[in-house]
């Protein structure tokens, strides 16, 4: 018997798209898209909130639509990242 499939958290999802971002550099939709494992619909739902809160910049320049990492966004990747060691010692996860 399989185990049902765990949907992935609000604060997951933020942190998949931010990390692609990051990891990319200027990041284009489709990549973002592709690492982050979301629909178009789904992603751009999310990085419009990501945008609203200051964690992700949108550029635009010349024909094309970048994504870029705030300062901010790097730090909520460091603090999700240490909440998930702390909730590691536990046995639990985000």
């Amino acid at each position: 018997m399989t185990q049902p499939q765990k949907t992935r958290s609000r604060i997951k999802i933020y942190f998949d798209i931010l990390s692609s971002v990051e990891e990319e550099g200027n990041a284009k939709l489709t990549r973002v898209l592709y690492k982050a494992n979301l629909s178009y619909d789904r992603l751009v739902k999310y990085l419009d909130e990501l945008i609203a809160r200051g964690l992700l910049q949108e550029i635009h320049a010349e024909e094309n639509r970048y994504y870029v990492i705030t300062d901010m966004g790097k730090e909520f990747i460091r603090e999700v990242k240490k909440a998930e060691s702390f909730l590691s010692g536990f046995g639990l996860s985000l």
